[in-house]
C-alpha cells in the first residue's frame, strides 16, 4: 500500500498492522500527547445538545477569546475548519500573484492549494534561507507571494521575528503558517501576529488542533486585514465551523494549566528523545527542533522500517516520501510521553539489531 501524503492516517496503518486504528501508537501526527484537555472534554459533553442548531457563521465566542489572547480587534480574525481550509483560500489569494515562493521541504497542502488556483510554486531550499532571507529579498516584489512555515515542518527550525520582518517590507504577500507556534511559551514565541495591523500584506495562519490534540474537530484561525476577510467570506461556505469546535476552541484557549504543563514538559522530553535517537548508529536527528517533532535521516530507506514497526509493534512513523526534497531515507516522529518514546526506541533497536 502506498504511504499516505499526510500523517495520522490510522486506517491505512491499521490495515498493514492488522489491528484496529485505536491500537496504533501514532508518531506520524504531530499532536500534543496530553490532549485533548480534560476541560475541553467536559465542555463538549455538556454541549452535545448544541448540534441541533446551526453554528454562528462568524464564530463570535471564539473570536472574542482570540481578541483577548492576541490583543487585536475582532475584525482581524477569521476562524476556519482547520488550518487546511484557510490554506485553500491562501491558495486562491496566491493565484492572483506572479510567483509563489515556498520554503522547501514543505507541508504538501501548500502545493495543493496553490495548484488548485493555477499558480506554481517557486521552491526556496531551507539551507538557503535557514540563517536569513537575504538571498531572496531582492527577488520579491509586490506582485509575488511567499509562504513560510514557522516553526518549519518537517525540520522544526524556528526563525526569529528579526529574520522574518524584512519579508514584509518587500510588499509581497507574506503567509506565515504558525501551526506549531503554540508549542513555544510566550517568552520564546516568535509570532508576527502583532505586526498584522501595520502590514496589510501579512497573513498568519494558526492551528488549534495540534497543541490541544483536537485534530478530529478541525479548527484553526487566520489573522490579517479586515478587508481581506471580507473578500474571503464571499468565497467560503457560510457554516464551515461547527458548534462543538467553537466550544472546544474557547475552552482550550482558557485552559492555562494545560498550556503551562505542555510548555514545561516539551523541551526536556524533546532533548532526551533526540539524544536517545542519536545513539542508534543508523539514525541522525537532522536539526535542532523547536517544535513537538523531530526530523531524522536513516542510513537507508525507512519504508521497510515503517512496515516492520506497524506489523511487529503497531507503531506508526511519518515517512517523508511526500517531501520531494527528502525522500525515503528521512522520517519524522512526534515527541510523545516518555514511556511511548521509549517504546519506539526499543522497537527501532530491535529492527536494526536483527541478524
Amino acid at each position: 500500500m502506498h504511504p499516505p501524503r499526510h500523517g495520522g492516517n490510522l486506517a491505512w496503518a491499521a490495515a498493514i498492522a492488522r489491528c484496529t486504528p485505536n491500537e496504533i501508537l501514532d508518531f506520524s501526527a504531530s499532536l500534543n500527547p496530553w490532549g485533548p484537555p480534560k476541560s475541553v472534554i467536559a465542555a463538549l459533553q455538556a454541549s452535545l445538545a448544541t448540534i441541533r442548531d446551526y453554528p454562528d457563521p462568524d464564530c463570535r465566542p471564539l473570536v472574542e477569546a482570540l481578541t483577548t489572547l492576541h490583543r487585536l480587534p475582532k475584525d482581524y480574525f477569521l476562524v476556519g475548519n482547520g488550518a487546511a481550509e484557510l490554506l485553500t483560500w491562501v491558495g486562491r489569494e496566491c493565484g492572483q500573484r506572479q510567483r509563489v515562493f515556498v520554503v522547501v521541504p514543505a507541508f504538501a497542502d501548500y502545493r495543493r492549494a496553490v495548484a488548485a488556483f493555477d499558480s506554481t510554486v517557486v521552491p526556496l531550499p531551507l539551507p538557503q534561507v535557514q540563517n536569513n532571507f537575504s538571498e531572496v529579498l531582492p527577488k520579491l516584489t509586490p506582485a509575488d507571494a511567499i509562504i513560510v512555515n514557522n516553526p518549519h515542518n518537517p525540520s522544526g527550525h524556528l526563525w526569529s521575528r528579526h529574520h522574518l520582518q524584512p519579508l514584509l517590507e518587500t510588499g509581497a504577500l507574506v503567509v506565515l503558517d504558525e501551526a506549531f507556534m503554540d508549542f513555544l511559551p510566550p517568552a520564546a514565541n516568535e509570532s508576527l501576529i502583532a505586526a498584522v495591523p501595520e502590514y496589510p500584506n501579512l497573513i498568519v495562519v494558526r492551528s488549534l488542533t495540534k497543541f490541544y490534540g483536537l485534530a478530529g474537530l478541525r479548527l484553526g484561525y487566520a489573522v490579517s486585514s479586515p478587508e481581506r476577510w471580507q473578500r474571503w467570506r464571499a468565497w467560503r461556505d457560510p457554516w464551515s465551523v461547527n458548534n462543538l469546535a467553537i466550544i472546544a476552541g474557547v475552552t482550550a484557549l482558557g485552559d492555562r494549566p494545560f498550556q503551562e504543563h505542555t510548555w514545561q514538559w516539551l523541551p526536556p522530553t524533546r532533548q532526551a528523545f533526540a539524544a536517545a535517537l542519536n545513539t542508534l548508529p543508523e539514525l541522525k536527528v537532522v536539526t535542532k527542533s523547536k517544535a513537538n517533532f523531530l526530523l531524522i535521516q536513516a542510513s537507508g530507506s525507512i519504508l521497510s522500517v515503517q512496515t516492520y514497526l506497524l506489523q511487529q509493534h503497531r507503531i506508526l512513523i511519518r515517512d517523508c516520501c511526500s517531501f520531494p526534497e527528502l525522500g525515503a531515507s528521512y522520517f519524522r516522529v512526534a515527541v510523545r510521553r516518555d514511556s511511548e518514546n521509549q517504546r519506539l526506541l526499543e522497537a527501532l533497536r530491535a529492527y536494526y539489531q536483527r541478524p
